[in-house]
């Protein structure tokens, strides 16, 4: 069973990445139609080409190695000629938003995997609908129907982001906004620490309300529509906001190796989260998944975005530069920059998957 655990927790993650990826590079490939430019190849995977298939002037290819992919531009270097059709022959507006696409597309993948997860699911707000007694929210006179409304000047919308903001804080005593009745009171106190949730607390039970299409619970409110989309999108803000801090402590070297990891990490995650939705049943499965994809759309997008030559977030640095200048960077000059780019994302990988490795041992 166990070797059948780990197959299927292999194909399970090959299938979410081969997601993200194909959405990520549509969107590379469809900005790229609609500006007129030349889509030589779109492959899923690296490596060696396994099948392909020529469809009008795209060549589709699946490639060995099922990590990654690629929209192979005409004319994206100097190299060749250049003609109407080439990436180079467009405006820097328009090659911008082709390098834009791919990440825009994570990032609406992941609201819209939020979404459905939400419409199935339950909606916790972070709004008060009792007060624990002996807690801090009743020591300092908060109420039921108070909404949180920033924790130490950070505008809350969701309840994630209050515990977020919790979890970050600790023991340390924390400026508390509320809204009541169109007001916003400031209160300070001291979050009380639970060893049933191993969290800090603030002392109230939150308002929840039944998703679109969830078994709805008495007592409950339904969520609307516009409170789904919200509530969707903020988590998926959220979870931006959480990877670009995590990656930037990565690329500095001030994060430890339990907070991250490559594909070895991406299939035990996959696996445990398919694992433990299996024993309330396999709608319970394929929620946790859709939610591990979610979280990895949103991850991908924002990894790509970092301003790292041969990342997307790269590319449009030095087309940034470009708009600066008011002329294109030297040929020569690029090319140094995005193989030394290139040659730190291999070096990365290759960390990453050492790191991964030493876990296990």
């Amino acid at each position: 069973m166990e070797v059948v655990g780990i197959l299927s927790s292999i194909i399970i993650s090959l299938i979410v990445i081969g997601v993200l990826v194909i959405v990520h590079e549509f969107g590379h490939f469809i900005v790229a139609k609609k500006c007129g430019v030349w889509v030589e190849e779109f492959a899923v995977g690296m490596g060696k080409k396994v099948v392909s298939k020529q469809v009008g002037e795209t060549e589709y290819s699946l490639r060995l190695f099922p990590l990654g992919g690629f929209c192979r531009l005409h004319g994206e270097t100097e190299e060749g000629e250049i003609t109407e059709r080439s990436f180079l022959s467009k405006s820097v507006w328009a090659r911008m938003a082709i390098m834009a696409a791919g990440p825009f597309m994570n990032f609406l993948l992941a609201l819209v995997f939020l979404f459905g997860l939400t419409a199935t699911g339950y909606i916790i707000e972070p709004k008060i609908a009792s007060v624990l007694e002996n807690s801090p929210a009743a020591e300092i006179g908060l109420q039921p129907g108070d909404e949180i409304y920033c924790i130490n000047g950070t505008r809350i919308h969701i309840y994630d982001e209050m515990q977020v903001e919790m979890m970050q804080n600790g023991s340390t005593p924390i400026l508390l906004e509320v809204k009541r009745d169109g007001e916003i009171y400031g209160y300070e106190l001291t979050p009380q620490f639970s060893e049933e949730t191993n969290s800090y607390l603030v002392g109230f039970t939150p308002v929840v309300k039944n998703g679109l299409l969830s078994e709805k619970l008495e007592g409950n409110d339904t969520a609307t529509v516009w409170e789904t989309i919200r509530y969707s999108y903020y988590a998926m803000i959220n979870y931006v906001k959480l990877t670009a801090s995590g990656l930037a402590r990565v690329f500095t070297m001030q994060a430890s190796p339990d907070e991250y990891g490559g594909p070895i990490s991406i299939v035990k995650v996959v696996g445990d989260s398919y694992e433990a939705g299996l024993t309330y049943g396999i709608s319970a499965a394929i929620q946790n998944v859709i939610y591990i994809g979610a979280v990895l759309s949103a991850n991908l997008g924002v990894l790509n975005l970092f301003p790292i030559p041969g990342l997307d977030g790269g590319r449009i640095l030095l087309l940034l530069i470009e708009i600066l200048r008011r002329k294109p960077m030297q040929p020569e000059i690029e090319n140094k920059i995005l193989f030394a780019g290139f040659v730190f994302l291999m070096g990365f990988m290759v960390f990453v998957m050492y790191t991964d490795i030493m876990k296990i041992f």
